[in-house]
């Protein structure tokens, strides 16, 4: 499989969830079931039945994170030296023409991404459109209400 680019925050993001659902959620769960399996008769005991159902939520998400890790490629935007490019990891404020409005965008890997707080996708129309470009020029973005223009006026590496 191939590498997924992600960013140092994203990635420590991630990390932080693993930590916290193997050194406390996944303790927190097999208490439970313990707890439940000594009332008795496990066939009809809805605690025993939510706790089984809770920890295979919480190994599976264990699994998927450890396996979204090992196929990242972290990427630091700080070492990069991309000379005023929007490049991945860039922060890019755009003046949108065709709702005159300002918009701040963070270029992020696909399982980081959040439009409401301005985390939008590297696979993403804004994204594709956005990225090469420099201060100054202007991004067109193809929609299905036709084409958006995205004057770009400041790219941060932050």
């Amino acid at each position: 499989m191939s590498k997924v680019p992600i960013t140092v925050k994203g990635a420590e993001m991630l990390r932080a969830e693993l930590t916290r659902l193997k050194q406390d959620a996944r303790p927190k769960v097999i208490a439970a079931i313990a707890e439940a399996r000594a009332h008795g008769d496990l066939k009809e005991n809805a605690e025993y039945h939510a706790a089984r159902e809770q920890q295979g939520f919480i190994e599976g998400r264990i699994k998927d994170i450890d396996g979204k890790l090992s196929h990242a490629q972290i990427i630091d935007v700080k070492t990069m030296n991309p000379n005023g490019k929007v490049v991945f990891g860039a922060t890019v404020d755009v003046y949108e023409e065709e709702e005159d409005s300002e918009h701040t965008f963070q270029i992020v890997g696909e399982d980081e991404a959040d439009y409401k707080q301005g985390l939008i996708s590297v696979s993403s129309p804004v994204a594709r459109a956005l990225i090469g470009k420099e201060e100054g020029d202007v991004a067109v973005v193809e929609t299905p209400k036709g084409p958006r223009h995205m004057d770009i006026l400041e790219v941060r590496y932050e």
